[in-house]
């Protein structure tokens, strides 16, 4: 199995928090969203992901090569495929909350701070793209805050990590980076404190990326 993706990618980032999680080994394969202007345009990753974005998981199946192309997709293919750890709840309306919670993050906060639009909002509609990023990311996130208080306990929805998870973390990150910081959100940033204190959660981390630039570098 191989994971074609970028060290700083919040949806990679998610990616490799699940594989950590059920201990599915892989090869890493970065893909630069900066250097050459950007690998992910090259037509041999194209070829893989016709929206030019990261990550791609890869493997051979069957004697063919499969591919899944979007973050959420590959968190469910990964959850039915290695069932153990779970990342979703057993009963059926916290399953629906966990994928709620982490939707409102992947469909409602994520593409609206990703470099494709910021990059229109600054050169084609020659906006204020700091000012847009900042604007959706404290909307999202305000609303993430408010949902995540009905459920919560250890984690996102209850006392297990979930998909909801999963997506939460590398969003603080984006969170911190592009909107200020998080301290208007507490409960999320309690949450955020007991998964960074998991092992899968650690081995996922940017930092620790063989394409994460190195200190001093």
């Amino acid at each position: 199995m191989r994971l074609y993706n970028y060290w700083r990618s919040s949806a990679s980032w998610r990616v490799r928090i699940a594989l950590a999680h059920k201990n599915v080994p892989y090869e890493y394969v970065a893909v630069s969203l900066i250097k050459d202007g950007g690998e992910q345009r090259s037509d041999a990753y194209r070829a893989r992901n016709p929206l030019m974005q990261v990550p791609t998981l890869e493997w051979e199946e069957g004697g063919e090569t499969r591919r899944l192309t979007q973050s959420i997709a590959m968190l469910e293919y990964l959850e039915e495929r290695h069932p153990d750890p779970p990342l979703l709840p057993r009963d059926p309306y916290l399953r629906a909350r966990a994928r709620q919670l982490a939707e409102v993050i992947n469909s409602g906060i994520q593409p609206l701070q990703n470099l494709e639009p910021q990059r229109y909002v600054r050169e084609e509609l020659e906006g204020d793209a700091a000012a847009w990023t900042r604007h959706f990311i404290v909307r999202g996130m305000a609303a993430l805050e408010e949902e995540a208080r009905r459920t919560a306990g250890d984690f996102l929805v209850g006392d297990a990590v979930s998909f909801a998870d999963v997506c939460l973390v590398p969003q603080m990150f984006a969170t911190r980076r592009f909107a200020g910081g998080a301290d208007a959100f507490p409960t999320l940033a309690r949450i955020e404190a007991r998964c960074l204190a998991l092992p899968a959660f650690q081995q996922a981390a940017p930092e620790r990326q063989p394409d994460a630039p190195k200190e001093g570098a």
